[in-house]
């Protein structure tokens, strides 16, 4: 077949086509190409075969650079415009050899063979399009050369190839996805730019669907968004842009499989890929409708973190998100899977951010009320995780993890274990107790009712076997009580004790418990208005009980007295002879007070406008206090109620001194235990010194015997 060759080109025309001489090259090509016209006309497409083949291997595939640059791609470009209209039956052995010097190390060669590429892709148009994909390949490539002319004519080549694709009707978009989404992964900026560039050529072809396979490169594009070229970025998010557009315009659109990459796009370390992923998942939250519900998990995963973001325009678009996801209604029918949402939100409730934290228990909250029985199958996994939410920093938080508890206490068993639970953590965290304990207290009061929330404290604290953390536990729960405005009708209540069955059940329930303190138990009887019973309380009470804890629970009560709270047991005062035992309990702190303190000096003052009247006896010494005993010592008058007897107080008396023994025993224990404790480090102290001074006294030495 050489020797054909050799004898239709003469011998000068092919040594001129490797010629140095551009004019001579130029001349040899032009004489090929007119010998191969020829050919083709008289229909010798052997000759022509044989010729393509002597351009082949004597000159594209030559050791010689000159050959390969000049010679065989010059020539196989000459022998394609020979051929015009005939071409496209030899393209199987023309393009391969010039595909091939691509690949050259010698950048010339790379150079020519875009030239005679480009000049070959003229004649044959849509008849190379078969070659498509190697060619893409190959300008892939040589796009980010390393040689400036390649990468020049490799784009004039690129334009060229872009507008034969666009008027082809053979071009195959199945066949060239694959290819695209492996070349996506580049990182290379000249590749990056040439892949967009195609991506968006493509597009604007009508008959070309791009949008349906967007899933394909999607991620690719998404990477370009945090190049550190700005033109890149910039040509990346316009086509991202243009394919956003045109699924808000498009009625069938893959939405699952973009949304798995959009979540993972909205955890980008990158400012803008994340704004920009999380606003296609607020677009496919409003467009997606069903086909998205197997994928509300996801899609809340990547939500619920951006709600915190430092970037604003972020958080606004998370929050607009979050709001669509959460009105959609979907049922398990439909995909919905409340368990995975519940993970999410779960997961999200240790997050760092206050804001991703409130949001994830909103969540909480719908899926509880839109199917109580769907959030009960998967409690046992996230009532923990709910009930340590109570200790966060965050006073939001805890008031909307109280909302959730309080829904699922519904449910009497859920409700103890939830009061159990506080019991337990105030126990093991005083600082929660002190710093948080009456915001707790007061919200489940108002969201679960003030009395069966202190019934069931009481009940717990009974049987609570730390009594130095009963006793705390019972004050801080009496100072709630006696102030917030949120307990106002369980005062109300605790006042009717003496003439309403709710009020002395209510009354017994919580005396049982608040036994732990003494100044509790008063407090208690003073809004009960059982004034008689207070002054025995005050009477019994012993030395060991009257401490430094005790004045202080004391100086605030007599603050207390002044508050509005004790409105009522003020006004009763202007009646001395009616109330005689509150006069009588009144003195008894005021005698339990030291006289400097300031607590002393306020009771006194209010206790000096008490209005004694005539019809109170009085002494030779005029001593109010005397005039009361003289009062109450009167059968008929010393009673504060019509109904006192309805409560055996006797019974509550001794319920009461039996609790304080208790709470005096233990205060020996410790006492006793602190003695032995210091005993034993100081025999320990005193051992060690004698072991020193042992050690270091120096042995005597004997006299040798003589």
């Amino acid at each position: 077949m050489a020797a054909d060759a050799l004898s239709i080109i003469p011998g000068a025309v092919l040594r001129n086509l490797a010629d140095k001489l551009y004019e001579k090259r130029k001349n040899a090509a032009l004489e090929i190409e007119g010998i191969v016209k020829q050919l083709s006309t008289a229909g010798e497409h052997d000759k022509i075969a044989a010729v393509i083949g002597l351009l082949t291997n004597d000159f594209t595939y030559s050791p010689q650079a000159n050959h390969r640059k000049q010679g065989g791609l010059i020539g196989l470009a000459a022998v394609t415009v020979g051929l015009t209209s005939e071409a496209a039956q030899h393209l199987e052995l023309i393009v391969p050899p010039v595909l091939n010097s691509f690949l050259d190390q010698d950048s010339r060669v790379r150079y020519y063979a875009c030239e005679a590429l480009y000049n070959i892709a003229k004649v044959v148009r849509g008849d190379f399009i078969i070659y498509f994909n190697k060619i893409f390949d190959a300008l892939c490539k040589l796009s980010a050369d390393s040689d400036a002319n390649v990468q020049s004519a490799a784009h004039l080549l690129d334009r060229l190839v872009k507008d034969i694709v666009t008027e082809s009707d053979q071009f195959s978009i199945e066949e060239f996805i694959p290819l695209l989404r492996e070349r996506m992964n580049v990182l290379n900026p000249y590749v990056r730019q040439f892949l967009v560039g195609w991506i968006t050529v493509l597009d604007s072809v009508p008959d070309i669907d791009m949008l349906g396979f967007l899933p394909d490169f999607l991620d690719g594009l998404f990477n370009m968004l945090s190049d550190s070229s700005h033109e890149i970025r910039q040509q990346a998010d316009a086509a991202l842009s243009e394919f956003l557009q045109e699924i808000k315009n498009s009625p069938n659109v893959d939405y699952g499989r973009m949304a798995e990459i959009l979540v993972r796009r909205a955890g980008s370390p990158d400012e803008f890929t994340r704004l920009t992923s999380i606003t296609w998942i607020n677009e496919f939250v409003k467009l997606g409708g069903e086909q998205l519900v197997p994928y509300y998990a996801d899609i809340l995963g990547a939500i619920l973190p951006c709600i915190s973001d430092e970037e604003e325009k972020i958080r606004v678009v998370a929050r607009e998100t979050n709001e669509e996801l959460r009105a959609i209604k979907a049922d398990q029918a439909e995909g919905f899977d409340i368990g995975a949402i519940l993970v999410i939100a779960k997961r999200e409730l240790n997050s760092e951010h206050e804001a991703t934290r409130i949001e994830a228990l909103h969540w909480f909250s719908t899926l509880l009320v839109r199917g109580r029985a769907e959030f009960s199958a998967y409690l046992d996994g996230i009532f923990e995780p709910l009930l340590n939410a109570l200790s966060d920093p965050s006073d939001a938080v805890v008031l909307l993890v109280l909302e959730v508890h309080a829904r699922i206490a519904e449910e009497y068993h859920h409700f103890q274990h939830l009061m159990s639970y506080l019991i337990h953590t105030f126990h093991n965290n005083h600082v929660l107790l002190e710093k948080r304990g009456a915001l707790i207290v007061r919200r489940l009061c108002v969201l679960l009712g003030a009395e069966k929330v202190y019934r069931e404290f009481s009940t717990i604290l009974q049987t609570e076997g730390d009594l130095d953390f009963a006793s705390t536990m019972v004050q801080a729960l009496n100072l709630i009580l006696l102030t917030s405005t949120e307990l106002a009708e369980l005062r109300s209540l605790l006042k009717k004790s003496l003439v309403d069955t709710c009020g002395k059940d209510l009354f017994l329930s919580l005396y049982a418990s608040w036994c732990h303190s003494p100044m509790a138990t008063i407090s208690l009887c003073l809004l009960a208005q059982a004034y008689n019973h207070a002054s025995s309380v005050i009477q019994s009470l012993g030395e060991e009980d009257i401490n430094v804890k005790f004045l202080v629970q004391l100086d605030k009560l007599i603050r207390l007295l002044e508050t509005p709270v004790f409105a009522y047991l003020r006004l009763q005062l202007l009646e001395p002879g009616k109330h005689t035992w509150l006069l009588k309990t009144l003195y008894g702190l005021l005698m339990l007070l030291p006289q400097q303190s300031a607590a002393f000096k306020i009771l006194r003052t209010r206790l000096k406008t008490v209005p004694f009247s005539e019809n109170l006896k009085r002494t030779s010494s005029a001593n109010p206090y005397s005039q009361i005993l003289q009062v109450t010592e009167d059968g008929n008058r010393n009673q504060d109620a019509p109904n006192y007897s309805a409560i055996d107080f006797s019974s509550r008396l001794q319920q009461f001194g039996s609790m304080q023994q208790q709470h005096r025993n233990h205060l020996k224990n410790q006492l006793q235990s602190r003695k032995s404790a210091s005993a034993a480090v100081l025999s320990q102290e005193i051992q060690r010194y004698e072991e020193s001074q042992s050690s270091s006294t120096p042995e005597i030495s004997r006299p040798p015997s003589r």
